[in-house]
């Protein structure tokens, strides 16, 4: 992990977001920003005092930009812009979420294309170094001229207005937070309100952070996959190489050779490989499971190219150009981001569908192949895991709901002047909730699967499934009389998301 993220006005790297959204690592503006800073601020200077109106310097916003502002009320007109902007509502979003937000609007600003002072981006990196995060709402982003309201809100804190969550997560007001910080707040002068709310930062930093997540729980999701194969007797057969290769997509060859790897030297596996085995071939949910992996983890790295390439630009409008012209342009539209975020949903949820039924298939004793019905010690008596598929499936139900795109409704804003909005905002939010919800997916599975394996004893399971069954039981007992499901869920889950069960194996 860096000591700290420097800030040059060059691309951020995926890593560097992470680092400093979740981590807490610091900030720094080098020499090269600060520089970018000054010559952008004096084309923007000169603007103010030319006669010739220029949009967000010297006129309204939106469909008010017909009117022209003097400059005795250029200070109101940006004050002005960031009250009315920050009219979120709905729950407080996640802190990573705000401080990736906060710190891909920093890095526009270090690129020299937005017109601000040096004052401004220095006053922003020190809200990030002091912990302290703006309360940003759930709703108020169409995606479009930027995620506005959320932008707005981390904006009126540097006015030292509205509320923040100070480095110990209690909400406070942030004229206090600011003066406890030592940080003095800011003047908006011109442009700056823009250049401070028209980025699609809020989406970008949601990508950021989803990426990483399921790249995560894709890996997870080939373990508990090869664990359900060995549970339910099937065939590592379809996994090897020569036929994954005859259809050459790259992540169907990731994942398959991730299970063939967690499936090597099974007893299990290796105990119906004769040829008296009456079963030729396994199911679906089985047998292709590299496939449907393997498309989601395509589909991330498609992903992840247009998170690099929105790393490496800068989103404003009106933007600063090296020879000093500042024009108009409309690069602050969501729509590559909203596509992949909902790009992204759709793989989160058919993934988990997968799961969901590879679970279902371990507590059917029609078709589990010798394991007791749902996995139960005493079936009649006990019910095992029935209603853990039945949490899986509720899950799985509303992650289907949550890959409906986003990106393909838009709502005109703005008296028509923004007649044709993104609604990236709102397809990153339901990727993060379907995050959520195949996390818990993968972890009824992971119970359910270490489980089956406990049940065919003897036989032991290959050295990397037995690991992570092995480090679930220090969590969990093993099978035995029904108990308290919910906090084993908890627990699988805890071990997914910390990223314990995946170091472990490594």
């Amino acid at each position: 992990m860096p000591d700290q993220v420097l800030l040059t006005g060059a691309p951020l790297r995926r890593d560097q977001v992470l680092a400093v959204a979740r981590d807490g690592v610091p900030v720094a503006l080098d020499a090269v920003a600060e520089k970018n800073l000054t010559e952008a601020r004096r084309h923007v200077e000169a603007l103010a005092e030319a006669k010739e109106p220029a949009y967000g310097v010297s006129t309204g916003f939106g469909a008010l930009a017909v009117r022209h502002i003097p400059p005795e009320r250029r200070v109101d007109l940006q004050r002005s812009l960031i009250r009315s902007h920050a009219a979120g509502a709905g729950a407080a979003v996640e802190p990573e979420v705000v401080r990736t937000l906060m710190l891909l609007r920093l890095r526009t600003l270090t690129t020299g294309h937005t017109g601000v002072r040096p004052v401004l981006a220095s006053t922003l990196a020190a809200l990030l170094n002091a912990g302290l995060t703006p309360v940003v709402h759930e709703y108020g982003s169409l995606g479009c001229s930027g995620d506005l309201a959320p932008l707005s809100a981390v904006a009126l804190a540097l006015m030292g207005e509205g509320e923040v969550f100070d480095a110990e997560g209690h909400r406070v007001p942030a004229a206090d937070a600011l003066r406890r910080a030592g940080i003095e707040p800011v003047t908006l002068a011109e442009k700056e309100g823009l250049a401070l709310t028209n980025g699609t930062d809020g989406m970008l930093g949601m990508l950021v952070l989803a990426a990483a997540d399921l790249q995560r729980l894709l890996d997870v999701a080939d373990l508990t996959a090869a664990m359900s194969v060995e549970a339910l007797l099937g065939t590592d057969r379809v996994f090897a190489e020569d036929l994954q290769a005859l259809r050459p997509h790259p992540g169907q060859a990731i994942s398959a050779r991730r299970m063939r790897e967690a499936l090597a030297d099974s007893e299990i596996v290796a105990s119906h490989r004769g040829p008296d085995c009456p079963r030729v071939q396994d199911a679906y949910s089985l047998r292709c499971a590299p496939q449907v992996h393997g498309a989601a983890r395509d589909t991330l790295a498609h992903a992840e190219t247009v998170a690099d390439r929105e790393l490496a630009s800068a989103v404003d409008n009106p933007v600063v150009l090296a020879d000093g012209r500042v024009e108009s342009n409309g690069n602050f539209h969501g729509a590559p981001l909203a596509y992949v975020l909902d790009f992204l949903a759709i793989g989160v949820a058919d993934v988990a569908s997968i799961a969901e039924r590879r679970t279902d298939r371990m507590l059917d004793v029609a078709r589990s192949h010798g394991l007791p019905a749902f996995l139960a010690a005493d079936p009649g008596v006990d019910s095992g895991h029935m209603i853990a598929q039945y949490t899986q499936a509720a899950i799985v139900s509303e992650l289907k709901r949550l890959a409906v795109p986003a990106s393909v409704d838009s709502i005109p804003s703005s008296a028509m002047q923004e007649d044709h909005v993104s609604m990236g905002w709102s397809a990153a939010r339901k990727l993060r909730r379907g995050l959520d919800g195949l996390t818990t997916v993968l972890a009824v599975e992971l119970l359910t699967a270490a489980r089956a394996l406990d049940f065919r004893a003897p036989l032991r399971p290959a050295p990397v499934t037995a690991a992570a069954r092995d480090l679930l039981r220090t969590h969990v007992d093993g099978p035995g009389p029904d108990r308290h499901l919910a906090p084993e869920i908890a627990a699988a889950e805890a071990l997914i998301t910390s990223g314990e069960l995946l170091r472990r194996l490594q």
